[in-house]
């Protein structure tokens, strides 16, 4: 039975517009939790002071320096990681509406959904991504 599944994936050369859309709404619903996510760091970076306590005394200022600076560029870090997730995201629906999406840009061979929908901003099926390694 999983045989003739997979015989079936590889014969398709694209996903049904039905499946496309059940991917889009997927994707949709990540990318507004991801930019909500970007948003409120992007806040946090802009307004550092705003979790601070303006009564703090001077002889633990260097000590909180070195702590919001470190805090600061994890933060920064952390966006940058998310907007890189968004980005990817956004590509995904790119290729869904050219109607690639879930194609490996290397084998040329259907993603299986349930990788899609575990990572469903993949380009590469799981044999060429182990393939980058080796």
């Amino acid at each position: 039975m999983a045989k003739k599944k997979v015989e079936e994936i590889s014969l398709k050369n694209r996903y049904s517009d039905a499946e496309l859309l059940e991917f889009k709404e997927l994707i949709s619903g990540k990318l507004k939790s991801a930019k909500d996510e970007f948003n409120k760091m992007q806040k946090s970076l802009q307004n550092p002071n705003e979790n601070g306590d303006g009564n703090t005394s001077n002889q633990y200022l260097t000590l909180d320096d070195g702590a919001s600076t470190f805090e600061k560029e994890n933060l920064n870090q952390l966006a940058a990681r998310q907007k890189k997730f968004i980005d990817s995201l956004e590509s995904a629906m790119v290729r869904i509406e050219n109607k690639t999406y879930g194609i490996c840009r290397v084998t040329g061979k259907l993603i299986p959904k349930e990788r899609l929908k575990a990572v469903p901003h993949a380009t590469l099926s799981m044999e060429a991504k182990l393939n980058q390694y080796k």
